[in-house]
């Protein structure tokens, strides 16, 4: 590793240390909006601190191996000193790289809760069945993680599934691990309703946001209008007899946003103006990807959000992402959840276009 780069890993654990003892500041504890900021930057900092300290012990246990080997005469001694060195350059090099990795900046919002839509495509009643296989297949990926998967709002296909679904996922790194399943999912199956076995291709757009803190945006409350209507779906008795569901328009924007999963018409419009935030701040954070997506070849988790990323064809059982021309034949497994696979590999598909990228 170069000294440039030990510099600044010492400056950064300089850094954290201070950190370390801001948040413990009772002034500091006061201050909610400050207390906040600094704690997302000591969750940031301290994987990296971690490694650097670790990668510090490899450092000085290389340094006493090569002593040992230099002054030792005995040959087994030896023998295990040259394993044992062996070991640690190996490490060493494995330390850098991830050190190098965790020196780049981050995506600013990959901490945050995420809006995850689906909206059924192409196909017709084909495209809102395929949307409610995706709206499962992300429910027990979500399990999976322990996130907590909360429905906002839904619009019902005629023949089952969604033509629209919206939920909020709340849990640990959310939009940072969702974000690259942001796109066009096609479906090539031959449909229930087909009567002669032809194969038919159909689509369903996700999108998943970064939810909006409260300190990330400032709403206006007279630039909102506020309607109130009767609720549709499951719900129990009070569907369809109370005005419980919330819509609400931003009038600057023309953002409208709308929750009815809740029965009381209070904790709907709590939802729905958070969503409201969510949105208006995502005009700004989509200038941010699109600027990074100007600089990307691969665009694995940014760019344009009506581009093709992934085909699931159910008569060969096959899987494919075309961003990393990444092929699997499981697709019961994915449709059950089981993504980690796609995700994994995108992250490592940017982070190495990242480190290409870094002057590091």
């Amino acid at each position: 590793m170069s000294n440039i780069i030990f510099d600044r890993l010492e400056i950064v654990k300089i850094r954290f240390e201070e950190v370390t003892q801001q948040i413990t500041d009772p002034e500091v504890i006061g201050d909610v909006k400050r207390y906040i900021k600094l704690n997302k930057e000591y969750r940031e900092l301290e994987p990296l601190i971690k490694a650097f300290d670790e990668y510090k012990n490899i450092l000085n246990n290389i340094d006493s191996t090569k002593t040992l080997l230099a002054n030792e005469k005995d040959e087994e001694m030896r023998e295990m000193a040259k394993s044992e060195l062996d070991e640690l350059v190996t490490n060493e090099v494995s330390f850098q790289e991830n050190i190098k990795l965790l020196l780049l900046p981050s995506d600013p919002e990959d901490d945050k809760n995420a809006v995850l839509e689906i909206r059924a495509g192409t196909g017709g009643d084909e495209a809102s069945i395929f949307a409610g296989d995706l709206f499962r297949m992300y429910t027990k990926y979500c399990e999976s993680k322990g996130w907590k998967v909360e429905v906002t709002s839904t619009s019902e296909g005629t023949a089952g599934g969604f033509k629209e679904i919206i939920m909020k996922v709340t849990g640990n790194k959310v939009y940072g691990t969702l974000k690259y399943e942001s796109g066009v999912h096609r479906v090539q199956r031959v449909p229930k309703t087909e009567t002669q076995g032809r194969i038919h291709t159909s689509a369903a757009t996700v999108a998943v946001l970064p939810e909006a803190g409260e300190f990330d945006i400032e709403l206006n409350i007279s630039d909102i209008r506020k309607d109130t209507f009767c609720s549709s779906g499951p719900g129990g008795q009070s569907v369809n007899t109370t005005y419980s569901a919330i819509r609400l328009t931003h009038n600057p924007s023309g953002i409208v946003v709308q929750c009815q999963d809740e029965k009381s018409q209070i904790k709907n419009y709590e939802k729905a103006l958070a969503e409201l935030r969510t949105r208006l701040y995502n005009l700004e954070y989509q200038k941010y990807i699109d600027e990074i997506a100007s600089k990307r070849k691969t665009m694995v988790s940014t760019g344009d959000r009506s581009a093709k990323i992934r085909t699931y064809n159910y008569p060969q059982g096959r899987v494919s992402d075309h961003r990393i021309t990444l092929t699997v034949y499981n697709l019961p497994s994915i449709l059950d959840g089981g993504i980690q696979e796609f995700i994994d590999k995108l992250q490592m598909a940017e982070n190495a276009e990242r480190l290409k990228e870094s002057v590091l």
